[in-house]
């Protein structure tokens, strides 16, 4: 059975490769011996057509996943055919010194203890083909160190596909302070993981702006929706340095803040400065950005805001808003 699918992807493949024009399902249905000998010509009866759409759409999915350009077109009497241009199908010489093939085989590594093992593979395989150097193994030892990217989130493939496919996505997303999740109308741009988290950045619809969120905070299912991107997507999305700064990573201000003796060990290690106040408690001194009210208000009791006095009453604000539910 492997042998015969490998033989009838093979086939399609050449016919798509070598067409000047494009090929209707017909056509390729009647072309193909594999498709004529399971379910007859394509002006046959049509009991088999069915049949023979589902294993076509497997088919071109199949030659699509091992990097085959296929391509859609529609005629001007509305008949859909396919071809795959060799211009979109031919790689350039690829020349790799030892060091390029090495990082490419460390990237690849990392990535098979996630979701996107087999697609690393492919890759690689893609790469053998292309001129790889055979002497490099890209599984190989590089160091004491096991390199991973731990991906725990049910929310990083659909979203990973649609950063891929630019789709647009709807997803119920939980910020730290609110009770209870909100849809976000998300056209997704890029992944990245930041200090053991992974974020998305995207235009958010609702708000009109740039936002970036966490993916362990959206709850359920990440939903497709169709139609166009409505706002340009950034030649370079910097993920982590926006994240930096919602974090209060990148600032020039501070906060003084009290914070209980035994409670708080993340906000030490941001702190600036520490001074023992006694009674259990402590004054920190910590780097004060935009997003720092949400991040204190998750630390509930155990922390009171000494100054500036916006960002103390930012923090009440918050606490007040989590009391009401």
């Amino acid at each position: 059975m492997a042998i015969a699918k490998a033989e009838r992807l093979m086939n399609l493949a050449l016919c798509l490769l070598g067409t000047r024009r494009p090929l209707s399902k017909r056509e390729l249905r009647d072309s193909i011996e594999a498709y004529v000998e399971a379910f007859g010509p394509g002006n046959g009866a049509g009991g088999n057509d069915d049949s023979f759409n589902r294993m076509f759409e497997r088919d071109k999915d199949d030659l699509r996943e091992l990097g085959l350009v296929i391509e859609t077109v529609e005629s001007l009497d509305g008949e859909v055919g396919y071809l795959a241009r060799r211009d979109s199908n031919r790689l350039p010489p690829i020349t790799l010194d030892a060091e390029e093939a090495a990082a490419l085989g460390l990237a690849a590594k990392v990535w098979q203890q996630a979701r996107l093992a087999g697609a690393a593979s492919g890759a690689l395989q893609k790469l053998r083909a292309a001129g790889l150097p055979e002497d490099v193994d890209p599984y190989g030892s590089h160091g004491a160190l096991e390199p991973r990217i731990p991906v725990h989130e049910a929310a990083f493939e659909p979203l990973m596909l649609a950063c891929r496919d630019r789709r647009p996505v709807v997803f119920d997303y939980r910020k730290a302070t609110a009770a209870h999740p909100e849809q976000r109308h998300v056209e997704p741009w890029a992944l990245e993981c930041w200090r053991g988290h992974w974020y998305l950045a995207g235009w958010d619809r609702d708000r009109g702006a740039e936002r970036v969120f966490r993916l362990s905070r959206i709850t359920g299912k990440v939903r497709s929706r169709g139609g166009r991107y409505t706002a340009d997507v950034p030649d370079v999305v910097t993920v982590r340095e926006t994240v930096a700064s919602w974090a209060g990573e990148i600032t020039d201000r501070s906060a003084r803040i009290r914070l209980r003796s035994d409670a708080g060990y993340p906000l030490r290690a941001k702190a600036t400065s520490v001074r023992e106040l006694g009674d259990g408690w402590d004054e920190l001194e910590v780097p004060y950005g935009h997003g720092l009210d949400a991040w204190l208000v998750e630390f509930g009791p155990d922390v009171v805001v000494l100054e500036p006095a916006e960002l103390r009453a930012d923090v009440v604000d918050r606490l007040r808003a989590v009391a009401k539910g």
